[in-house]
């Protein structure tokens, strides 16, 4: 008989934005998830987002809630567009490939619009989410394009960097109407690329990002498509607290895969409070059957990827603001759900490990260009993969990917590499430019463990006592680092191998990093196949049922200079220096309290009661940030920022608590958000 299905990981187990309380916390997912499209037919929402070279493509994803989301399917699985599809003749699609859909329902079908590098515009369609979905050739190269079904059957599209440009589609969906194409906005409008185009109650709207020099969202309208058309800002700012991370300088987008050996020029990080292009970009809204309104967009956080955001939206002048009001252009990280009438429970997207058991692989497996299928087969529990030839591990066919999880996730793997002949090399690897691997091969006199750092240039070997070996690779995204280790018993104990190796984010692959599974012959020919068992996942950080302290007693720093919150007897909320006396007294003892959905309040317990709960008053500004009886005006909800760190937005201003550290101003209820640096006064950490 079969083995039985393995069960799906909970909330404790795999990062969800769901917090189970009705409020949920950004990233949407915590794994990458570039170039989002989001629509609402119904109840239901359905997501498409940029996959690139990597095979099946084009994720459709569902909701109810706009917060946990299914796949339902893929809207391809295989898309064979010449050798460099295929890693054959020195050629590859790195970088390239699938990019920036455009997801849309009209007359009952399902169409994903997107571009293929070189290949021009394709479209997708089907009369379900879940396929059979048709592809189509169209007659046309549109970048970054969005569609639009107007009310009267014409179909428009918008699409350009800077310069937006505009041109009606046929009705068939072919190819575009000769003469119709036209510039609605010129250059020089700080306007981007990625648009998102709407109508709402007869005005249209085109959402759009820009990244020069700084990450953005625009918004631009007319009353018809002739205008004229008028701009602004949407959002800007929001880095979430996430600062930029290392990049690579001499390998990107339109360079060569670099050779075995060849140097890989990393790039530090800038200085922390540069946002460079991380803010919030390239997104759009979606309507809510209640006329409720929701922002949707990326943010780049470091070698992690791009990942989705969820905002809500505030309508102000006849413009949708990402942001609550009072606070526009910024996004919470920790909001309500969505009212959307739906309130499923927290279950995480995807289930990441696997065991081979079952007749296919996983749904989040994807193959890093298109697999040569007589080459791979699940058999007797195990993932075979037949070591094709290949000169290094970023050429090797039939490598499946996974992405890693932010901010730790560990895989492990055990590899029997007893088929496996000279020169063959299986294994478990961290997909990236620099890369690293770690492999089970024949050595001279017997099995080995063979590791490869590409950002050193360094191999690292240690002898096993046989073909078989568990492989485990950690990495921490935040750090940006990866690890290695590899166990000769079952796991029970673990050898590390080689030097940490960095993580940075490159234009090349142009994707985060990914655990990879893979096997190759290094010598030239075709070799034996490696039988890969056992593939787990696990998440360190997931579980974030205790990263509230409710109802404990605590101590509050501020990252930005590490003092304490203290209650000033003259009845604000000021601060107590880090070793002074006063940080040593019950004035800086607080006391949370769960109010529901993620909000709290704060008790001072070195305060006389009832009057002792912190408290905003007129405006909150400096010195409004008091200790009175519990109102509305005490309530905050809690952003989580992983690892102890939390912000408080106040649901009387919808804005943060903080301080100036440059001055020694009391705190105030005004901030808009968090520095990438964390270290602007807004940023806690909390011990008990």
């Amino acid at each position: 008989m079969p083995d039985p299905p393995q069960p799906h990981p909970t909330a404790a187990e795999s990062w969800t934005a769901d917090n189970g309380d009705g409020s949920f916390t950004n990233p949407i997912f915590n794994d990458e998830f570039s170039d989002p499209d989001i629509i609402r037919v119904g109840d239901d929402y359905y997501m498409t987002g940029t996959t690139m070279h990597m095979m099946p493509g084009l994720p459709v994803l569902h909701s109810r809630d706009l917060v946990n989301w299914t796949l339902r399917s893929y809207a391809f699985d295989r898309l064979d567009l010449g050798p460099g599809w295929r890693l054959e003749d020195g050629q590859d699609i790195y970088g390239q490939g699938i990019w920036a859909p455009s997801l849309r329902f009209h007359d009952g079908m399902f169409t994903i619009f997107a571009n293929v590098n070189g290949f021009g515009l394709q479209v997708f369609r089907s009369a379900s989410p879940d396929g059979p979905w048709k592809r189509t050739p169209f007659t046309g190269d549109l970048h970054d394009v969005s569609v639009l079904f107007d009310d009267d059957g014409r179909v428009w599209a918008v699409y350009n960097y800077d310069e937006v440009r505009l041109v009606e589609i046929k009705s068939d969906l072919s190819g575009v109407i000769e003469g119709s194409e036209r510039v609605i906005m010129p250059a020089g409008n700080a306007l981007g690329e990625g648009h998102h185009f709407y109508k709402v109650d007869g005005h249209y709207y085109i959402i759009t990002a820009n990244y020069a020099p700084v990450g953005r969202m625009m918004a631009i309208r007319a009353d018809s498509l002739d205008g004229p058309w008028e701009t602004v800002q949407i959002s800007a700012r929001e880095t979430m607290g996430e600062p930029l991370g290392w990049g690579v300088g001499n390998v990107g987008l339109g360079t060569d895969l670099p050779a075995a050996g060849d140097p890989v020029e990393l790039t530090p990080p800038p200085p922390a409070d540069r946002f460079g292009a991380s803010p919030l970009h390239q997104g759009g809204i979606v309507e809510l059957p209640n006329g409720d309104w929701w922002g949707f967009s990326m943010m780049d956080v470091r070698s992690m990827g791009r990942t989705v955001y969820l905002s809500p939206v505030t309508w102000k002048d006849g413009w949708p603001f990402f942001g609550l009001p009072g606070n526009l252009g910024r996004s919470p990280r920790s909001w309500l759900k969505p009212a959307t009438g739906h309130d499923d429970p927290p279950r995480p997207t995807w289930q990441r490990s696997d065991d081979f058991a079952g007749p296919d692989l996983r749904p989040i497996w994807q193959w890093n260009h298109l697999p040569i299928d007589q080459a791979w087969t699940l058999q007797g529990g195990r993932l075979h993969l037949t070591a094709l030839p290949a000169s290094d591990f970023l050429r090797a066919r039939n490598t499946l990917t996974q992405r890693a999880v932010a901010p730790e996730s560990i895989a492990q793997v055990t590899v029997d590499g007893r088929d496996l002949g000279a020169g063959d090399r299986a294994g478990l690897a961290l997909l990236n430019i620099p890369y690293g691997t770690l492999s089970v091969e024949r050595g001279g006199d017997g099995w080995q463990i063979r590791h490869y750092d590409q950002q050193r240039n360094r191999t690292a070997t240690a002898p096993l006592p046989g073909p078989v070996a568990r492989l485990r690779t950690h990495v921490d995204l935040d750090s940006e680092l990866g690890l290695f280790s590899y166990s000769t018993d079952g796991g029970k104990s673990w050898q590390s191998i080689g030097e940490p190796l960095r993580l940075p984010y490159q234009l090349k692959t142009f994707q985060g990093v990914r655990f990879a599974l893979f096997s190759y012959n290094g010598e030239g020919r075709t070799g034996g196949a490696a039988q890969f068992d056992d593939f787990a996942v696990t998440e360190p950080l997931a579980d974030r049922s205790g990263n509230i302290p409710l109802s404990q007693a605590v101590t509050i720093s501020n990252l930005a200079d590490d003092s304490l919150l203290w209650a000033d007897p003259h009845g604000m909320l000021h601060v107590a220096a880090a070793g002074s006396a006063e940080a040593r007294d019950q004035r800086t003892r607080f006391k949370i309290h769960d109010r529901g959905q993620g909000r709290v309040v704060i008790e001072a317990l070195g305060v006389p009661s009832p009057a002792n709960f912190v408290t905003i008053v007129g405006e909150g500004m400096p010195a409004d940030v008091r200790f009175q009886r519990e109102s509305d005006a005490s309530l905050f909800q809690w952003q989580d920022m992983l690892r102890g760190q939390f912000m408080l937005l106040s649901l009387k201003t919808q804005r943060y608590l903080g301080i100036d550290p440059a001055t020694e101003e009391p705190y105030a209820a005004d901030w808009p958000g968090p520095s990438p640096s964390r270290k602007d006064g807004t940023v806690f950490r909390w011990s008990q």
